[in-house]
């Protein structure tokens, strides 16, 4: 095995690759303790002293498009953490569909009475475990941080606290069990690590604004407008927040437009 390749593994000790394993036996401790709807209801319910539109915008996070467009600065920025992230995210959407269906487990619209919990949107009736949102906000949040270098990590903490809150948000809107969040984000964890690993595969000399890959993840933030600007992504009080985004992929577009131009004179 080349060093190149042993990178996929070390980007973190093994004991690390061990801690998404305690979110992963708290939710099958509270599913198997019956204490999946009390959670949810105590959660559900205390969260509502913050406003809707700060927890649609939590739940942003963890929409691939959305979460795309918040760290598209990081083609100009450090492009290796955004193909970490990417990574991740694809890693991490592989698995929610594939578990999500084999799991088949019912949403607490599917089990409780509308009128007992408090939720923004249609009810969301099947496939709760995991939750799809959790997994891409810990996976592309964890993919970045074990994507830097080790020196570098200890400022980083606090983007956990933000994929955690993407994840409390499921609860807070009415979409998913605790345990489901949980589950999400230990499944986000370790996709992240492996995404992190994935892009350490990718060298220097091909992370310039004139190479290949780049470019691609440009015309990823193109394809994200889009959608942006035709698709209301999970809620409706998250279209300014939206067109915010497009202004942000259009900056960072047009300096990576400049850096290109620069670097050819």
């Amino acid at each position: 095995m080349t060093e190149q390749r042993k990178s996929v593994f070390a980007i973190a000790s093994i004991w690390v690759w061990c801690i998404p394993l305690l979110p992963l036996s708290l939710a099958i401790a509270l599913y198997f303790g019956e204490l999946q709807t009390p959670t949810f209801l105590f959660i559900n319910r205390h969260t509502q002293i913050l406003p809707d539109t700060l927890w649609t915008w939590f739940t942003f996070i963890g929409n691939g498009w959305g979460v795309y467009a918040l760290c598209f600065p990081l083609l100009l920025l450090a492009p290796r953490l955004l193909c970490a992230g990417l990574f991740a995210s694809l890693i991490g959407g592989a698995c929610s569909q594939i578990v999500k269906p084999f799991l088949a487990l019912p949403r607490p619209a599917g089990v409780l009475a509308i009128e007992d919990f408090y939720r923004i949107g249609e009810p969301l009736l099947h496939k709760a475990m995991p939750s799809g949102h959790t997994i891409t906000a810990f996976a592309v949040v964890s993919g970045i941080y074990f994507a830097c270098d080790r020196d570098k990590r200890a400022s980083l903490w606090w983007i956990f606290i933000i994929a955690a809150f993407a994840g409390i948000s499921r609860n807070a809107l009415g979409a998913h069990w605790l345990t489901d969040v949980l589950a999400g984000c230990a499944v986000g964890l370790w996709s992240g690590m492996l995404g992190a690993g994935l892009s350490r595969l990718i060298s220097e000399t091909q992370l310039t604004p004139s190479k290949i890959g780049p470019r691609l993840l440009a015309l990823g933030g193109l394809a994200t407008i889009y959608v942006l600007l035709t698709q209301t992504l999970d809620s409706e009080l998250n279209q300014s927040l939206q067109y915010a985004c497009v202004a942000l992929i259009s900056i960072t577009l047009t300096l990576f437009i400049h850096a290109q131009k620069t670097k050819a004179i």
